[in-house]
């Protein structure tokens, strides 16, 4: 299952998956957007499910839907940007519940309900600034990632008796539309930015989904509980 799979990196997951022959479930809110990475899949036996994860009667909805998974890959995520002393209620809210509550729900509930084979695999698409200050403004996506992160290493110590992997990839700035459209930097400063990466560029959707279909393989069958980092090269400096 790869919820988030509306656009940006759960979409290439969902592509990718399906072209090395996975059965792929694929969740996101928009149906209109669902159909467009449906349309893109490969192979034959992929389901669509429409779901707002932050909502749990949705949730129990589409945990009673889904069939026994090998592997689930969570990219649902919002980003905001805003400075300390303009920190809201709200705002944390739907950060917080987006980010770390609505994944981390559902991953409560599909263990519940005995929806993971033996083994398994989970994957959380966190974010870099999860571990790492990465620039001013970020104490929403960096609270919200953190939390993330420390639950995914709980969660491979509780699980690990089930075969269940649990494990997040921490991507650098990636060229999506959602990442795009929360920062506050003008075109010609995302550009500077990018001579701040070794490689001298952002990532691609691409380039993350390859290393969550790592974790979720077999390739990978003696990996828990990690965040790796996926940013070319900006933690060395």
């Amino acid at each position: 299952m790869v919820a988030g799979a509306s656009s940006g990196i759960g979409r290439q997951v969902a592509i990718d998956c399906s072209k090395l022959g996975a059965k792929v479930h694929i969740v996101a809110r928009s149906e209109e957007k669902l159909e467009e990475t449906f349309s893109l899949m490969e192979g034959e036996g992929h389901q669509m499910h429409q779901c707002d994860i932050t909502v749990e009667e949705e949730l129990d909805r589409l945990v009673a839907e889904l069939p026994a998974l090998d592997g689930f890959s969570n990219c649902v995520g919002v980003t905001m940007v805003m400075f300390v002393k303009f920190l809201n209620k709200k705002s944390l809210d739907k950060v917080i519940v987006t980010n770390a509550l609505a994944p981390i729900l559902l991953t409560q509930k599909l263990v519940r309900k005995k929806k993971f084979n033996n083994p398994a695999s989970i994957v959380y698409t966190s974010s870099l600034s999860g571990v790492y200050t990465v620039h001013y403004g970020d104490a929403l996506n960096a609270t919200s990632k953190g939390a993330l992160n420390g639950f995914a290493k709980s969660a491979a110590l509780d699980l690990a008796a089930q075969g269940i992997r649990v494990n997040c990839v921490n991507p650098g700035v990636v060229e999506t539309e959602a990442a795009f459209s929360g920062t506050f930097l003008t075109e010609e400063e995302m550009k500077e930015k990018q001579q701040y990466f070794p490689l001298k560029r952002f990532g691609k959707p691409e380039d993350i989904a390859l290393a969550i279909i790592f974790l979720l393989s077999d390739a990978s069958t003696w990996i828990t509980g990690v965040n790796i980092p996926i940013d070319g090269g900006y933690t060395l400096l």
